[in-house]
């Protein structure tokens, strides 16, 4: 087995190195370890914008990635240490979620921490999460990650992943937003997200002697970071591979009511209706095709209705205000 640490604080970067790992070391156990940044880790097969607080992602510069396996929505930040095993597909069930996740259950209850596996894929103390777990398997190989909880702060947590759950209707996975807790509340206050990297690194090498640790060479990076550019940093990856969604939002400003409707596919616009109580002299139909093929992407559309003389649509209105609508 390869333990390997990240040397990185960049989601896109540790996340892009799971996939680096999985075809560069095709048959080799490896356990990974990483730190990121304040970041939102999107599950494969979720709507991104159903899942986030826009608004404050982009304020906060909180980066969005989307991975490679399904799962929920999930918060990291330098108080979360994540784990990723990598094995051979076929060595242990895919749907036990228990042996990748023993390591940290044994190292806690060690330390008189009630910790246990719960449900599908959580690990809990005293019924309150701190640990979620996902799995995916690809080129022969399964991998297991998941993230705990160390002392995060919970309340940048709740505001990212807080969404008006009305704007969207589609047909992709929401997150469960359960009660989560830091282990900070059992732990010796002296244990950071690094340190218990440490022990948790301990616990792997006393029960696995043949463990090796293993550093990322110059050339593991640059082969990363060719993944971070042409995949794990681009809008196409963590917002436009998003299933089939409706989108709706309503908006009342001085010139009026104003209704828009989405249909979006992959992160485009495939249809758009909108409705209101404005006045308009020019026919609103004309922007309703103008949004067909456009990216639902707030910094695209703002470009595209800056070229427009949207006060003839709508009467008294900035670009601002109406880009509040695709929000």
């Amino acid at each position: 087995m390869l333990i390997i640490e990240s040397p990185s604080n960049n989601a896109y970067f540790n996340i892009a190195s799971e996939e680096y790992l999985l075809n560069k070391y095709p048959e080799a156990d490896i356990f990974l370890l990483y730190i990121n940044a304040p970041s939102i880790i999107i599950g494969k097969f979720q709507n991104t914008l159903a899942e986030i607080n826009l608004d404050y992602v982009q304020s906060q510069g909180i980066k969005v990635v989307r991975r490679m396996s399904g799962g929920g929505a999930v918060y990291h930040d330098l108080g979360n240490l994540n784990f990723s095993f990598h094995t051979l597909l076929g060595t242990n069930d895919f749907m036990d979620f228990s042996t990748f996740t023993q390591p940290v259950i044994s190292l806690l209850n060690h330390m008189g921490i009630p910790a246990k596996l719960e449900g599908r894929n959580d690990l809990l103390v005293e019924g309150k999460k701190f640990s979620g777990n996902a799995k995916l398997a690809k080129n022969g190989k399964m991998i297991q990650h998941g993230t705990l909880l160390i002392n995060s702060q919970m309340e940048v947590l709740g505001d990212a992943l807080k969404v008006n759950p009305l704007k969207f209707v589609d047909k992709a996975v929401k997150s469960n937003r359960a009660r989560v807790i830091n282990l900070s509340e059992y732990l010796p206050a002296e244990i950071t997200a690094l340190s218990f990297k440490e022990l948790l690194i301990a616990e792997m090498m006393e029960n696995n002697p043949q463990a090796v640790r293993h550093s990322f060479t110059d050339d593991d990076v640059i082969g990363i970071e060719k993944l971070v550019a042409e995949k794990y940093s681009t809008w196409e990856w963590n917002f436009g591979f998003s299933p089939q969604y409706n989108f709706k939002k309503a908006l009342k400003i001085p010139a009026g009511f104003i209704e828009i409707h989405l249909d979006v596919h992959k992160g485009y616009i495939e249809k758009a209706k909108i409705f209101g109580d404005f006045f308009a002299s020019k026919p609103i139909e004309e922007l309703e095709s103008l949004l067909i093929g456009q990216k639902h992407d707030i910094a695209h559309l703002a470009t595209l209705l800056c070229q427009q003389d949207i006060t003839a649509y709508f009467g008294k209105v900035s670009t601002a205000e109406l880009l509040d609508l695709f929000k």
